[in-house]
């Protein structure tokens, strides 16, 4: 078994507080609670938003400290919201009809209603909304990007599964979470395509990371999302670009289909991958070049000693092992991974 909890190493601190916004935002079932991150600096005209979904036993605060979308907010000046589970090992629903349908209730609509509300109350431009996550975070950016399609620009999903993958009366799917579930292009797209009816506006480029060696939802879910996004976005599933210069870090592989769909495959990493925010920063703006430095998180490890197994973090208290030529090693309390 390989596990990973959760990412990275801050640089900088966040300069703000999380605050959690308690107003009446519009539907929000099943209480999905908001947390706004608002940088002291001046915002930046148009206003853009960060949407930074977390992962099972995370949390809003939690994915704020683990990430640095907060500093590139204050560096910046654009906002972040932080939506929080209010469920049983913090997971979110992303397999009931309600969360995969368009305003139908479930968390997806509690998120819908967030990003709606900032752009009612703080002049958010709504053609620059980015939605990244991870996990059971990047499944639910995948739900978000399905379902309210009209609310993105774009998205960013690290170690998830297609949209509609986890459909079902049980809220975990193995058939999905193995890579067993395989589908044509066209009928993933057209379960994407049911969640809104008669939607036919513009929908959110989608990029996507995953871990060759992730166990927890297993890397045949990669290409996967790959067939559903590109048949969604209607662009060819022979890669337009294939770089495999260790891009944008060693052992990385990045494939993209048009300038709708960036894949990132990422050899013998577990679940899940190191978050590069810079790099989905850069990917929401819509452009190949921006003021954003195209960089990752430094990670600070330390291995353990037998250089295959492990203990978790967060909570996780049973053993891990990595696959032949990768290394267990301890990033911080939120985050492990199986690194060659």
């Amino acid at each position: 078994m390989i596990v990973a909890v959760f990412c990275c190493v801050l640089v900088d601190a966040a300069s703000q507080p999380l605050t959690q916004i308690t107003a009446n935002i519009g539907p929000k079932p099943n209480n999905v609670g908001m947390f706004l991150y608002k940088p002291a600096k001046s915002l930046a005209s148009p206003l853009p938003l960060t949407v930074a979904i977390h992962q099972c036993t995370g949390s809003a605060q939690g994915y704020l400290q683990s990430t640095q979308y907060a500093n590139l907010a204050d560096e910046y000046g654009f906002l972040a919201i932080y939506p929080n589970s209010p469920r049983s090992r913090s997971c979110f629903d992303v397999n009931t009809p309600q969360t995969l349908s368009h305003n139908s209730s479930s968390d997806s609509q509690g998120s819908a209603s967030m990003v709606s509300y900032a752009i009612s109350t703080y002049e958010v431009d709504s053609t620059k909304v980015f939605v990244p996550g991870m996990s059971s975070g990047a499944m639910m950016t995948n739900d978000m990007a399905g379902s309210y399609p009209n609310l993105f620009a774009a998205a960013s999903g690290y170690s998830g599964v297609p949209f509609g993958c986890f459909a079902g009366s049980s809220s975990w799917n193995s058939q999905c979470s193995e890579g067993q579930l395989v589908k044509t292009a066209e009928q993933w797209g057209d379960g994407v395509r049911a969640a809104y009816p008669g939607y036919t506006d513009s929908r959110p480029r989608m990029m996507l990371w995953h871990g060759t060696a992730d166990m927890a939802l297993y890397y045949a879910n990669y290409g996967e999302e790959i067939k559903e996004w590109t048949d969604v976005l209607g662009v060819s599933q022979t890669p337009t670009t294939t770089t495999t210069q260790n891009n944008p870090q060693s052992g990385y592989t990045k494939t993209t289909y048009g300038s709708e769909v960036v894949g990132y495959s990422a050899t013998r990493l577990s679940h899940t991958v190191p978050v590069h925010e810079t790099v989905d920063l850069v990917y929401s703006t819509g452009t190949p070049t921006t003021t954003l430095p195209v960089s990752t998180s430094p990670v600070t490890t330390t291995s353990s000693s037998a250089g295959s197994t492990g203990t978790g973090t967060s909570g996780w208290s049973g053993p891990i092992s990595c696959v032949t030529g990768s290394t267990f090693q301890v990033i911080n309390s939120y985050y492990s991974q199986c690194l060659p």
